[in-house]
C-alpha cells in the first residue's frame, strides 16, 4: 500500500491476488485484501484462463457488474445465455445466479464491481469445495451453457 498526503493507492501491479479452482485470478482493488476498503462497493480485475477458465455459477445479495476488458465469454445470467465481448458490461441483479466462462483462447479479462462491499459466498465455497451444484443444489444453468466448474482445490 502506497500513501501519498494522504491518498489510498491501490497498485494492481503489486497485487498478487487468488487464484480458484476454476482456473481464474481474482485481484482486488478495492475490497476484500485490497489496500481501500471502500464500504459502499467492491471493485477487482478477474483475469479467465483460456478455453474455460470460468467464475462459477453462484448467486450472491448484492448487486454487480462485470465488464469484459478484452476476451470473449459466455454470460449466463438466470435463465439466459449470451456471448460477451471486450467493451460490454453486464448488470447482475441482487440474488440472480450467474456464471462467466471464458470462450476464446486468450485469456479474458474484466473488472467487477458490486455494492455495498463485503465479501461474497462463493469465493470461500468454491476454496472449499462446497459451492452450490447447477440443477441439484442451485437452480440449472441455461441451456446450452458450458458446464459449471466445481472441482475441489488440488493440493
Amino acid at each position: 500500500m502506497a500513501t501519498i498526503r494522504g491518498v489510498i493507492i491501490s497498485d494492481l501491479s503489486k497485487l498478487a491476488g487468488r487464484t480458484y479452482p476454476a482456473r481464474r485470478r481474482t485481484q482486488n482493488i478495492a475490497g476484500g485484501a485490497a489496500p481501500i476498503q471502500a464500504k459502499n462497493f467492491s471493485i477487482g480485475l478477474v483475469t479467465l484462463e483460456p478455453n474455460g477458465g470460468q467464475v462459477p455459477w453462484h448467486n450472491q445479495d448484492q448487486e454487480e457488474v462485470y465488464f469484459v476488458i478484452e476476451g470473449t465469454g459466455e454470460m449466463c445470467l438466470g435463465t439466459e445465455r449470451q456471448t460477451v465481448t471486450s467493451g460490454q458490461a453486464v448488470y447482475i441483479p441482487p440474488g440472480v445466479f450467474h456464471q462467466m466462462t471464458n470462450l476464446g483462447a486468450t485469456p479474458l479479462r474484466m473488472l467487477y464491481c458490486y455494492g455495498p462491499a463485503g465479501d461474497v459466498a462463493h469465493w470461500r465455497q468454491e476454496l472449499d469445495g462446497t459451492l452450490p451444484k447447477a440443477g441439484a443444489e442451485a437452480p440449472a444453468l441455461p441451456a446450452g451453457a458450458k458446464p459449471q466448474c466445481t472441482e475441489k482445490p488440488k493440493g
